[in-house]
């Protein structure tokens, strides 16, 4: 069962490192499974992320909350992705994140020890800790990038081709958050 649970993880892990046969049955077994009801807290701001979440299925929301209690959705993780406050992971530190399942939700995770565990297991191991450090970077930069240089519209049309599908999945004031507009212009953008 848990094998069957793993494959796209591995599909995934395989696209960003060569993993032999080998390796895998030596790493494979360190991954746990984790399911989420809808609107379940996955991670709360103020504790430390403990675990990289790889969404076998269903929807998260990693988000923050500013200092006049509204939220504002920073990115989706859809199937075959991974979710984490990255920066609280690898320091141990506290999250400013928030980490909320939008539907039910199965996840492998892969916890601090898995990581750095794979560093010895796996011959590309440090390969693969880059690559997912990389891959939160890009995140993160082209985020803020998009922010600052593109209009509401390009972002929005942004957002559906990085996010296949996902105003059908997503409440539009999510949308509008992740967006940085209100639900009014929202509706002027789809309507566009």
């Amino acid at each position: 069962m848990l094998e069957n649970q793993l494959q796209q993880i591995h599909q995934v892990l395989s696209s960003y490192i060569t993993i032999t046969e080998a390796e895998w049955n030596l790493y494979a077994p360190k991954f746990t499974i984790k399911h989420f009801t809808k609107n379940q807290m996955v991670l709360s701001p103020g504790s430390v992320c403990k675990e990289i979440y790889f969404v076998n299925s269903g929807l998260l929301r990693v988000f923050f909350v500013d200092q006049k209690e509204e939220e504002h959705t920073f990115h989706f993780s859809l199937e075959n992705t991974f979710s984490a406050d990255y920066e609280s992971f690898l320091k141990k530190t506290a999250s400013n994140y928030s980490i909320q399942a939008l539907e039910a939700t199965e996840v492998v995770v892969m916890s601090f020890a898995t990581l750095h565990e794979g560093y010895s297991i796996l011959e590309q191991g440090e390969k693969l800790g880059r690559r997912l450090a990389e891959d939160y970077f890009f995140i993160f930069s082209n985020k803020i990038q998009s922010l600052y240089t593109e209009t509401p519209l390009e972002r929005y049309n942004k957002m559906n081709v990085i996010f296949p599908g996902i105003v059908n999945r997503v409440s539009q004031h999510y949308i509008a958050s992740y967006l940085n507009v209100s639900s009014v212009h929202l509706s002027r953008l789809k309507n566009a």
